[in-house]
């Protein structure tokens, strides 16, 4: 890998992309705003973590529920937020809606300091009606608010991420929130898609084999643009992290999650719409 990977003069390098996953498969990502391929991390900065899901029946009353599964650090459950749950230690559901014939949203709010377990799994549970790939539309979103910040249930300048849910199963678990050592919080992108059961899909029924399945991932170690910076040859490339300020008037390769304003026009830049590029070929 070292000697097929072009080694540029000069790198600048947004840090926010360093744990992103490289994705070496379709299947790594999918459609939205701010999604990162499987594997990827990134920071979760703020008081209250507030995600969401949306769908929209084409046919047939569907009914999708919104759940969040709460693991302690061994993945043992603490509790799970759900329409048969809505309170739980710093978490409350908004609600049980059973059909969307022009579009539907269920909401689970959550004061991070308040959670006591270290891992936060969202979940999208089919309890009766059609699939991810029968609906008009789906999909599932996170927004990060400080702790005084009031509003309506949502907002589109807080949204983080908004998913596409487009794929075979009938529980879906977009991504899982964890908790580091030093307290601050992360999220995994997962995109994984259970079999589940035909209907009636609940947290309660599946709380092991979501957990099981999240050990794996969380554990798992992707390649990612940290572990490929590594590998270019340091006498050759000059690595400069940007930290959001004026850009280099020389051409350079970016890399990072959005182009900034003001690169050289021959510079070669790599955002999270190309990352596939820096897979060698």
């Amino acid at each position: 890998m070292r000697r097929r990977i072009p080694a540029p003069a000069r790198l600048l390098l947004d840090p926010a992309v360093l744990d992103v996953a490289l994705p070496l498969s379709g299947r790594a990502t999918t459609g939205g705003l701010g999604v990162l391929p499987r594997g990827s991390v990134s920071a979760v900065d703020g008081e209250q973590l507030r995600f969401f899901v949306y769908w929209k029946e084409t046919a047939d009353r569907t009914d999708y529920d919104l759940a969040a599964l709460l693991l302690h650090t061994d993945y043992s459950t603490d509790s799970w937020l759900s329409y048969t749950s809505l309170k739980a230690v710093g978490g409350e559901h908004s609600g049980d809606v059973t059909e969307a014939p022009d579009g539907a949203s269920e909401f689970i709010s959550l004061s991070l300091d308040r959670v006591r377990g270290a891992f936060i799994v969202p979940q999208v549970n089919i309890f009766a009606g059609e699939n991810f790939e029968e609906v008009e539309e789906s999909f599932f979103g996170f927004m990060v608010r400080d702790g005084d910040q009031k509003g309506r249930p949502f907002e589109p300048r807080t949204v983080r991420m908004k998913s596409e849910l487009r794929g075979v199963g009938r529980v879906a678990l977009p991504l899982v929130f964890r908790r580091g050592d030093d307290g601050r919080w992360h999220a995994k992108w997962l995109h994984l898609y259970l079999r589940g059961l035909p209907a009636a899909n609940r947290v309660e029924e599946n709380q092991i084999s979501v957990a099981e399945l999240v050990r794996a991932m969380v554990e798992h170690e992707y390649l990612t643009v940290r572990y490929l910076i590594g590998l270019l040859p340091g006498e050759s490339t000059a690595v400069d992290l940007w930290d959001g300020g004026p850009v280099p008037d020389e051409p350079v390769t970016y890399i990072g999650l959005e182009r900034p304003e003001g690169l050289h026009p021959d510079s070669r830049v790599i955002t999270r719409e190309n990352l596939s590029d820096l897979i060698p070929g």
